[in-house]
Protein backbone atom coordinates (compact mmCIF):
# COMPACT_ATOMS: atom_id res chain seq x y z
CA UNK A 1 0.00 0.00 0.00
CA UNK A 2 1.17 3.51 -0.79
CA UNK A 3 1.09 6.37 1.68
CA UNK A 4 -1.08 8.10 -0.92
CA UNK A 5 -3.95 5.86 0.19
CA UNK A 6 -5.56 5.67 3.61
CA UNK A 7 -4.69 2.59 5.62
CA UNK A 8 -7.02 -0.20 4.56
CA UNK A 9 -8.39 1.74 1.59
CA UNK A 10 -10.14 -0.38 -1.02
CA UNK A 11 -11.76 0.42 -4.35
CA UNK A 12 -15.55 0.49 -4.08
CA UNK A 13 -18.17 0.56 -6.85
CA UNK A 14 -20.79 3.13 -5.83
CA UNK A 15 -22.92 3.51 -8.99
CA UNK A 16 -23.45 1.82 -12.33
CA UNK A 17 -25.71 1.85 -15.39
CA UNK A 18 -23.85 4.09 -17.84
CA UNK A 19 -22.35 3.17 -21.20
CA UNK A 20 -19.30 5.46 -21.06
CA UNK A 21 -18.93 7.38 -17.80
CA UNK A 22 -16.83 10.53 -18.17
CA UNK A 23 -16.09 14.00 -16.84
CA UNK A 24 -16.67 13.71 -13.06
CA UNK A 25 -16.62 16.77 -10.81
CA UNK A 26 -17.29 17.09 -7.09
CA UNK A 27 -20.01 19.61 -6.15
CA UNK A 28 -19.39 20.41 -2.49
CA UNK A 29 -22.61 22.38 -1.96
CA UNK A 30 -24.77 19.28 -2.28
CA UNK A 31 -22.07 16.64 -1.76
CA UNK A 32 -22.50 15.07 -5.17
CA UNK A 33 -20.37 13.81 -8.03
CA UNK A 34 -21.74 14.95 -11.39
CA UNK A 35 -20.59 13.06 -14.47
CA UNK A 36 -21.44 12.37 -18.11
CA UNK A 37 -22.86 9.23 -19.66
CA UNK A 38 -21.95 10.28 -23.18
CA UNK A 39 -23.63 7.69 -25.47
CA UNK A 40 -26.85 7.92 -23.43
CA UNK A 41 -26.72 11.72 -23.86
CA UNK A 42 -27.32 12.45 -20.20
CA UNK A 43 -25.67 13.72 -17.04
CA UNK A 44 -25.76 11.59 -13.89
CA UNK A 45 -25.34 12.65 -10.29
CA UNK A 46 -24.21 10.50 -7.35
CA UNK A 47 -25.16 11.76 -3.89
CA UNK A 48 -22.53 10.78 -1.37
CA UNK A 49 -24.71 11.07 1.75
CA UNK A 50 -27.49 8.78 0.48
CA UNK A 51 -25.58 6.65 -2.00
CA UNK A 52 -28.25 7.34 -4.60
CA UNK A 53 -27.66 7.80 -8.32
CA UNK A 54 -30.01 10.10 -10.22
CA UNK A 55 -30.33 11.62 -13.69
CA UNK A 56 -29.38 15.28 -13.44
CA UNK A 57 -30.32 16.14 -17.05
CA UNK A 58 -31.17 14.35 -20.28
CA UNK A 59 -30.71 15.38 -23.92
CA UNK A 60 -27.61 17.35 -22.96
CA UNK A 61 -25.89 17.26 -26.37
CA UNK A 62 -23.23 14.77 -25.36
CA UNK A 63 -21.37 16.58 -22.60
CA UNK A 64 -17.94 15.31 -21.66
CA UNK A 65 -15.41 16.82 -19.21
CA UNK A 66 -16.29 19.42 -16.60
CA UNK A 67 -14.77 21.48 -13.81
CA UNK A 68 -15.76 24.28 -11.45
CA UNK A 69 -15.32 27.95 -12.28
CA UNK A 70 -13.99 30.33 -9.64
CA UNK A 71 -17.57 31.24 -8.67
CA UNK A 72 -18.54 27.60 -8.16
CA UNK A 73 -20.60 27.22 -11.34
CA UNK A 74 -19.91 24.20 -13.56
CA UNK A 75 -17.93 24.64 -16.77
CA UNK A 76 -18.47 21.70 -19.11
CA UNK A 77 -17.57 20.55 -22.61
CA UNK A 78 -20.28 19.79 -25.15
CA UNK A 79 -19.52 17.48 -28.05
CA UNK A 80 -22.92 18.06 -29.63
CA UNK A 81 -22.88 21.86 -29.46
CA UNK A 82 -19.13 21.97 -30.19
CA UNK A 83 -18.56 24.42 -27.37
CA UNK A 84 -17.56 25.05 -23.79
CA UNK A 85 -20.59 25.98 -21.70
CA UNK A 86 -21.63 26.99 -18.21
CA UNK A 87 -24.26 25.22 -16.11
CA UNK A 88 -25.85 27.20 -13.27
CA UNK A 89 -28.31 24.87 -11.54
CA UNK A 90 -29.54 23.46 -14.81
CA UNK A 91 -29.53 26.70 -16.81
CA UNK A 92 -26.93 26.18 -19.55
CA UNK A 93 -25.30 28.94 -21.60
CA UNK A 94 -22.47 29.10 -24.10
CA UNK A 95 -19.05 30.28 -22.93
CA UNK A 96 -17.11 29.96 -26.18
CA UNK A 97 -17.77 28.02 -29.40
CA UNK A 98 -15.28 29.10 -32.06
CA UNK A 99 -11.81 30.37 -32.89
CA UNK A 100 -10.96 32.64 -35.83
CA UNK A 101 -14.44 32.10 -37.25
CA UNK A 102 -14.22 28.30 -37.19
CA UNK A 103 -16.25 26.13 -34.87
CA UNK A 104 -14.39 23.92 -32.44
CA UNK A 105 -14.29 20.18 -33.14
CA UNK A 106 -15.75 18.76 -29.92
CA UNK A 107 -14.28 20.19 -26.70
CA UNK A 108 -13.34 17.28 -24.47
CA UNK A 109 -11.88 18.32 -21.12
CA UNK A 110 -11.47 21.65 -19.34
CA UNK A 111 -9.67 23.38 -16.46
CA UNK A 112 -9.98 26.86 -14.99
CA UNK A 113 -6.77 28.62 -13.99
CA UNK A 114 -6.63 30.82 -10.87
CA UNK A 115 -6.76 33.96 -13.05
CA UNK A 116 -10.15 32.87 -14.40
CA UNK A 117 -8.96 31.78 -17.84
CA UNK A 118 -10.51 28.61 -19.23
CA UNK A 119 -8.24 26.04 -20.89
CA UNK A 120 -9.69 23.13 -22.86
CA UNK A 121 -8.74 20.36 -25.26
CA UNK A 122 -10.40 19.99 -28.66
CA UNK A 123 -10.01 16.56 -30.26
CA UNK A 124 -12.68 15.41 -32.71
CA UNK A 125 -14.34 12.43 -31.02
CA UNK A 126 -17.73 14.18 -31.08
CA UNK A 127 -17.71 14.75 -34.83
CA UNK A 128 -16.13 11.42 -35.73
CA UNK A 129 -18.04 9.02 -33.45
CA UNK A 130 -21.83 8.93 -33.98
CA UNK A 131 -22.35 7.69 -30.40
CA UNK A 132 -20.61 10.76 -28.95
CA UNK A 133 -22.05 13.68 -30.92
CA UNK A 134 -22.94 14.66 -34.48
CA UNK A 135 -20.98 14.09 -37.67
CA UNK A 136 -19.08 17.20 -38.70
CA UNK A 137 -15.94 18.67 -40.25
CA UNK A 138 -12.60 19.77 -38.83
CA UNK A 139 -13.21 23.45 -39.55
CA UNK A 140 -9.73 24.64 -38.53
CA UNK A 141 -8.12 21.40 -39.66
CA UNK A 142 -6.42 20.12 -36.50
CA UNK A 143 -6.73 19.37 -32.76
CA UNK A 144 -5.51 22.05 -30.34
CA UNK A 145 -5.57 23.02 -26.69
CA UNK A 146 -7.16 26.47 -26.35
CA UNK A 147 -7.06 29.24 -23.77
CA UNK A 148 -10.15 31.44 -23.42
CA UNK A 149 -9.97 34.67 -21.41
CA UNK A 150 -13.44 35.82 -20.32
CA UNK A 151 -12.03 39.23 -19.39
CA UNK A 152 -11.47 40.25 -23.00
CA UNK A 153 -13.10 37.40 -24.94
CA UNK A 154 -9.83 36.30 -26.54
CA UNK A 155 -9.34 32.72 -27.73
CA UNK A 156 -5.84 31.49 -28.56
CA UNK A 157 -4.28 28.09 -29.24
CA UNK A 158 -2.10 27.24 -26.25
CA UNK A 159 -0.76 23.85 -27.39
CA UNK A 160 -0.71 22.71 -31.03
CA UNK A 161 1.76 19.79 -31.08
CA UNK A 162 -0.27 17.02 -29.41
CA UNK A 163 -1.88 14.70 -31.95
CA UNK A 164 -5.11 14.08 -30.01
CA UNK A 165 -5.22 16.24 -26.86
CA UNK A 166 -7.52 14.84 -24.21
CA UNK A 167 -7.20 15.41 -20.45
CA UNK A 168 -5.32 18.38 -19.02
CA UNK A 169 -4.35 19.83 -15.64
CA UNK A 170 -1.97 22.36 -14.09
CA UNK A 171 0.72 21.72 -11.49
CA UNK A 172 -0.06 23.12 -8.01
CA UNK A 173 1.74 26.42 -8.71
CA UNK A 174 0.38 26.54 -12.30
CA UNK A 175 3.90 26.74 -13.73
CA UNK A 176 3.34 23.51 -15.68
CA UNK A 177 0.51 22.35 -17.92
CA UNK A 178 0.04 18.61 -18.45
CA UNK A 179 -1.82 17.36 -21.56
CA UNK A 180 -2.80 13.78 -22.37
CA UNK A 181 -2.34 12.47 -25.91
CA UNK A 182 -4.83 9.73 -26.80
CA UNK A 183 -3.61 9.55 -30.41
CA UNK A 184 -3.17 5.78 -30.23
CA UNK A 185 -6.99 5.68 -30.06
CA UNK A 186 -7.84 8.23 -32.78
CA UNK A 187 -11.30 9.79 -33.16
CA UNK A 188 -11.75 8.26 -36.62
CA UNK A 189 -10.90 4.79 -35.36
CA UNK A 190 -8.04 4.48 -37.86
CA UNK A 191 -4.52 5.69 -37.24
CA UNK A 192 -2.71 7.77 -39.83
CA UNK A 193 0.76 6.18 -40.07
CA UNK A 194 2.19 9.53 -41.16
CA UNK A 195 1.25 11.13 -37.81
CA UNK A 196 2.89 9.96 -34.61
CA UNK A 197 0.04 9.80 -32.10
CA UNK A 198 0.66 8.02 -28.86
CA UNK A 199 -0.27 7.25 -25.32
CA UNK A 200 1.73 9.78 -23.34
CA UNK A 201 1.13 12.71 -21.05
CA UNK A 202 3.07 15.77 -22.22
CA UNK A 203 4.16 18.67 -20.02
CA UNK A 204 4.78 22.35 -20.87
CA UNK A 205 6.32 25.25 -19.01
CA UNK A 206 3.80 28.07 -18.58
CA UNK A 207 5.20 31.60 -18.96
CA UNK A 208 3.33 34.78 -18.00
CA UNK A 209 0.39 32.57 -17.06
CA UNK A 210 -0.51 32.04 -20.71
CA UNK A 211 2.36 30.88 -22.95
CA UNK A 212 3.19 27.17 -23.16
CA UNK A 213 6.77 26.34 -24.15
CA UNK A 214 9.34 23.56 -23.97
CA UNK A 215 6.87 20.73 -24.56
CA UNK A 216 8.20 17.29 -23.73
CA UNK A 217 6.98 13.81 -22.90
CA UNK A 218 6.26 13.42 -19.19
CA UNK A 219 5.28 9.74 -18.98
CA UNK A 220 4.12 6.95 -21.26
CA UNK A 221 0.86 5.47 -19.99
CA UNK A 222 0.08 1.84 -20.73
CA UNK A 223 -1.89 -0.28 -21.27
CA UNK A 224 -4.28 1.85 -23.30
CA UNK A 225 -4.07 5.62 -23.39
CA UNK A 226 -4.27 8.44 -20.84
CA UNK A 227 -7.67 10.12 -20.94
CA UNK A 228 -8.65 12.36 -18.03
CA UNK A 229 -6.43 12.94 -15.01
CA UNK A 230 -5.90 15.12 -11.94
CA UNK A 231 -2.89 16.60 -10.16
CA UNK A 232 -2.81 16.44 -6.37
CA UNK A 233 -1.53 19.05 -3.91
CA UNK A 234 1.98 17.58 -4.00
CA UNK A 235 2.21 17.66 -7.79
CA UNK A 236 1.55 13.96 -8.34
CA UNK A 237 -0.37 13.09 -11.52
CA UNK A 238 -3.31 10.66 -11.09
CA UNK A 239 -4.15 9.38 -14.57
CA UNK A 240 -6.60 7.03 -16.19
CA UNK A 241 -5.43 4.07 -18.26
CA UNK A 242 -7.03 0.95 -19.70
CA UNK A 243 -6.89 -1.06 -16.48
CA UNK A 244 -5.86 1.16 -13.57
CA UNK A 245 -5.44 4.57 -12.03
CA UNK A 246 -1.72 5.26 -12.23
CA UNK A 247 0.02 7.86 -10.08
CA UNK A 248 3.30 9.51 -11.06
CA UNK A 249 5.40 11.94 -9.05
CA UNK A 250 6.56 15.25 -10.61
CA UNK A 251 9.71 13.52 -11.90
CA UNK A 252 7.65 10.91 -13.76
CA UNK A 253 8.29 7.99 -11.39
CA UNK A 254 5.30 5.73 -10.89
CA UNK A 255 4.25 5.72 -7.22
CA UNK A 256 1.04 3.77 -7.30
CA UNK A 257 -1.22 1.66 -9.49
CA UNK A 258 -4.86 1.09 -8.49
CA UNK A 259 -6.42 -1.72 -10.57
CA UNK A 260 -9.96 -0.97 -11.77
CA UNK A 261 -12.10 -3.70 -13.40
CA UNK A 262 -13.33 -1.44 -16.24
CA UNK A 263 -11.70 0.88 -18.76
CA UNK A 264 -11.16 4.26 -17.09
CA UNK A 265 -12.12 7.61 -18.57
CA UNK A 266 -11.46 10.16 -15.83
CA UNK A 267 -11.39 10.87 -12.12
CA UNK A 268 -11.80 13.66 -9.58
CA UNK A 269 -11.22 14.27 -5.90
CA UNK A 270 -14.15 14.88 -3.59
CA UNK A 271 -15.72 14.08 -0.26
CA UNK A 272 -16.04 16.44 2.69
CA UNK A 273 -12.27 16.54 3.18
CA UNK A 274 -11.41 16.37 -0.53
CA UNK A 275 -9.55 13.09 -0.11
CA UNK A 276 -11.88 10.66 -1.86
CA UNK A 277 -10.90 9.80 -5.43
CA UNK A 278 -13.95 9.17 -7.63
CA UNK A 279 -13.21 7.21 -10.80
CA UNK A 280 -15.46 7.19 -13.88
CA UNK A 281 -14.90 3.90 -15.69
CA UNK A 282 -17.10 2.64 -18.53
CA UNK A 283 -20.38 1.56 -16.90
CA UNK A 284 -19.63 2.59 -13.34
CA UNK A 285 -18.43 5.11 -10.78
CA UNK A 286 -15.86 3.91 -8.24
CA UNK A 287 -14.21 5.53 -5.24
CA UNK A 288 -11.23 5.02 -2.96
CA UNK A 289 -9.96 6.95 0.04
CA UNK A 290 -6.65 8.79 -0.35
CA UNK A 291 -4.45 11.03 1.80
CA UNK A 292 -4.22 13.88 -0.72
CA UNK A 293 -6.43 16.57 -2.24
CA UNK A 294 -6.83 18.10 -5.68
CA UNK A 295 -4.39 20.93 -6.42
CA UNK A 296 -6.95 22.95 -8.44
CA UNK A 297 -9.56 22.72 -5.67
CA UNK A 298 -7.10 24.14 -3.16
CA UNK A 299 -6.33 27.05 -5.50
CA UNK A 300 -10.05 27.82 -5.83
CA UNK A 301 -10.42 27.80 -2.05
CA UNK A 302 -7.75 30.48 -1.51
Amino acid sequence: MSDLLEAGAALEKVATGSIWAEGPVWIAADRTVRYSDIPNNRILQFTESSGELSVYQENVEFTNGRTLDLDGSVIQCSHGRRRVERDRDGAVESVVDRWAGARFNSPNDVVVKSDGTIWFTDPSYGIMKPTEGHTGELEYGDHYVFRFDPRDGSVVPAVIDVETPNGLAFSPDESLLYVADSGMSPPSGERDPARPGGHSIHVYDVFDGRLCKNGREFVVVEPGVPDGFRVDEHGNVWTSSHDSVQVFDPAGTQLLRIPVPEKIANLCFGGDDGRTAYVAASTSLYRIRTTVRDAAALLRAR
